[in-house]
C-alpha cells in the first residue's frame, strides 16, 4: 500500500516540473506528502538564502512554519547542523537542553523532537527538509531513506526546472522563491484577519484559488498585499475557507 502511494507521490512531484512552475506550491506538497507518507505530525522546509543562511519555505502546518523561522532566526539546532554538514540529523531531542532556546519554542507549539535531512544534490546542500512528533520518537530506518529520497528528488526537481549550472544563478533563484516567500505570508495574516480564520485555512484557501485559476501564489498574493477588494470578497464567498485533512492532523491538539 505505501509503496503504491510513495510510487503516485513520485509521478505528482514530476507532474509539476511544467512552464509554469511554482517553487513554493512545490515545496508546500513535498511538505504535506512527507505527513502522508511517513510517521510524522508536521514537516517544513528551508532554504538557503544568497548570503548562505536558512530561510523557511513551506510547511505542512502553522506550528512547523514558526518553529521553522525560529531556527533560521537563532541560526542554531538541528536544521542548522544538517545545513552546514550536508548529512542528515536524525532523532534529535527538543527537550534535552541542546539548543536551550529552540527547545522552549518546540514546547510551546507542541513539538518533541526533530529530524533533519539536506536538501542535497551530491556537494551541494540548498536547503533542509524538517519532520516534527509531538513526543520524543525515533525515526525507522525506512521513514529516514524514504524521507531522504524525497529530499533529493526534490532537490533534482528544482534544479533541474529552473536548468541551474552556475551557483550564482541557483541563489538568485531561490533568493525570488524566499522573497514571494515573504509576500505570501503578508498575504495569508491579511486573509486570515479579513475572514477571521486560522493561518494554516488562509493559506489553504489562497492555494485553492491559485490553483483553481491557473495562477501562481505568489501573484495571488501580490494582489492581497496590494488591497484587491475584489478579489477578497471573491475568496470570502468561495467557500474555499475550509481545513483541509492534512492541516488538521499537523497541527498539535487543543490549539485550535
Amino acid at each position: 500500500m505505501r509503496e503504491q502511494q510513495l510510487a503516485a507521490v513520485f509521478v505528482e512531484l514530476a507532474d509539476t516540473l511544467v512552464d509554469d512552475f511554482d517553487v513554493i506550491d512545490f515545496l508546500h506538497t513535498l511538505a504535506h506528502r512527507c505527513v502522508e507518507l511517513l510517521d510524522v505530525h508536521a514537516a517544513g522546509i528551508m532554504l538557503g538564502d544568497h548570503h548562505g543562511r536558512l530561510r523557511s519555505a513551506a510547511a505542512s502546518s502553522e506550528h512547523a512554519r514558526l518553529l521553522d523561522l525560529f531556527e533560521c532566526q537563532t541560526e542554531a539546532g538541528p536544521s542548522a547542523d544538517c545545513f552546514r554538514s550536508g548529512e542528515p540529523v536524525i532523532n534529535a531531542d527538543l527537550e534535552s537542553a541542546r539548543w536551550p532556546r529552540l527547545d522552549e519554542a518546540a514546547r510551546e507549539v507542541g513539538f518533541a523532537s526533530l529530524h533533519a535531512l539536506p536538501l542535497r544534490l551530491r556537494g551541494e546542500v540548498i536547503g533542509v527538509l524538517n519532520l516534527f512528533h509531538r513526543e520524543r520518537r525515533t525515526l525507522s530506518d525506512t521513514d529516514m531513506h524514504v524521507g531522504q529520497a524525497l529530499a533529493d528528488v526534490s532537490t533534482i526537481s528544482i534544479l533541474s526546472q529552473r536548468s541551474l549550472r552556475e551557483s550564482e544563478i541557483l541563489a538568485s533563484q531561490l533568493q525570488n522563491a524566499l522573497t514571494s516567500r515573504t509576500t505570501i505570508e503578508q498575504a495569508k495574516g491579511m486573509l486570515s484577519a479579513r475572514l477571521d480564520i486560522p493561518m494554516d485555512e488562509a493559506f489553504t484557501t489562497l492555494r485553492d484559488h491559485a490553483r483553481a485559476h491557473r495562477e501562481q501564489l505568489s501573484a495571488l498574493a501580490r494582489r492581497i498585499t496590494e488591497g484587491d477588494e475584489a478579489l477578497f470578497s471573491e475568496l470570502a464567498g468561495s467557500g474555499a475557507a475550509q481545513p483541509s485533512a492534512t492541516n488538521t492532523r499537523a497541527q498539535p491538539p487543543g490549539t485550535d
